[in-house]
């Protein structure tokens, strides 16, 4: 017969690894998930469109089962369509040399916003882009 001690454990045991499946991603936890979706943006750079694509396909695929892989893919997904406009009125601007240096800006925060978003994702933090206009809420 089996200890009280011994079923109590097990059945503890069994619960914690049906959390952990439950919030496995792609065959990763969700904080990891959480921080490669930022990173997915980078994609862009070996493939055409990889940046929108790869984000949106983590979000879309798991944003029912899970409300923080959810709120991470709005902000990414608010970020990319902020970034989209930003880049279209520098290219306007660049008529009066202004959208120039705004088109350098904007560059170098497409390379340090996702960063920072991956390292507070990695942290567990849910983290706004600045500048992101909230299309998706």
């Amino acid at each position: 017969m089996d200890n009280p001690e011994n079923l109590e454990t097990q059945e503890t045991q069994e619960t914690q690894e049906n959390t952990q499946k439950a919030k496995e991603f792609w065959g990763m936890d969700e904080l990891n998930y959480s921080m490669l979706m930022h990173l997915s943006q980078f994609a862009g750079a070996i493939i055409p469109f990889g940046g929108l694509a790869m984000p949106l396909v983590m979000w879309l695929t798991n944003n029912k089962n899970s409300e923080t892989v959810d709120a991470h893919g709005k902000n990414i997904m608010n970020w990319i369509i902020s970034m989209v406009i930003y880049v279209i009125a520098s290219f306007i601007l660049t008529f009066v040399f202004i959208g120039i240096i705004t088109m350098i800006a904007v560059g170098i925060l497409a390379i340090v916003f996702p960063i920072i978003g991956a390292v507070k994702a990695n942290r567990g933090e849910i983290w706004k882009y600045p500048l992101s206009i909230p299309f998706i809420k």
